[in-house]
């Protein structure tokens, strides 16, 4: 995998417009992985490819990461600063599946969830009935007392534990950060999400970006492509020449 060049970044951006995440961060895996085929990159687990992406983030703006989050309980917008490895759980690690599981008499082979079952179970409805259908698609095979069992039988215990093993085997997929409002003291966790968090600054960034190529297109008559193959500080060099 390699950093992303300025023209690369554009052009998945403008592609992704209108697209659902799962494929905005397989086109951006795919940008970066010229030898990766599509396919293979869509059938790494969430964690895996949060993992690529979060690298692709760190190579692009940086290490260190801003977001706000409202106060569930006073409504206080709260800003969180925090950096790449704190939210890297450990490196990249082949995974062995499938994974087996048992519990409540049931013995259970599945895998872990990947881009394809998340584009498959878009719109599926609550978050209790994507991950049925998350966990559907992915049980391999399920027995209760030597006998075949199917997923829409499992008790709810079945199914919270197969969310935690698959939690606990990819944890780069299920990033949590605690907060605390400084206002009124109320302590929650949101989930943090790389895809739609690296996408709006590729949005902010593009803007920022064009509006320079047309500041210098228009002063100097250079192409757009020439003007994004300069590297930042030569760009900011010229804008300042131009009062811009």
């Amino acid at each position: 995998m390699q950093a992303l060049t300025a023209q690369q970044l554009l052009t998945v951006w403008e592609a992704g417009q209108g697209q659902l995440p799962t494929k905005r961060a397989i086109a951006l895996l795919a940008a970066a992985s010229p030898t990766a085929s599509a396919e293979s990159l869509a059938e790494l687990s969430i964690g895996q490819r949060d993992a690529r992406l979060l690298r692709l983030r760190e190579w692009a703006f940086g290490s260190s990461l801003r977001a706000v989050a409202d106060c569930p309980q006073c409504g206080e917008q709260v800003e969180l600063t925090f950096t790449v490895d704190d939210i890297r759980p450990h490196a990249e690690t082949e995974l062995t599946e499938p994974l087996s599981l048992r519990v409540d008499d049931y013995e259970i082979s599945f895998r872990l969830p990947n881009s394809v079952d998340l584009m498959e179970v878009a719109g599926r409805g609550d978050v209790s009935a994507i991950r049925s259908a998350l966990i559907e698609r992915c049980v391999l095979h399920a027995s209760s007392h030597g006998a075949d069992a199917v997923c829409s039988d499992f008790p709810e215990s079945v199914v919270l534990a197969i969310s935690r093993r698959m939690a606990a085997t990819d944890p780069q997929a299920d990033i949590q950060l605690a907060i605390d409002c400084p206002r009124c003291g109320c302590e929650w966790k949101v989930m943090f999400d790389i895809v739609s968090f690296f996408w709006r600054e590729i949005s902010v960034w593009v803007k920022r970006v064009l509006n320079e190529v047309h500041v210098l297109a228009s002063a100097y008559g250079w192409r757009e492509a020439d003007i994004l193959a300069m590297s930042q500080w030569r760009r900011e060099f010229y804008l300042q020449m131009l009062g811009a």
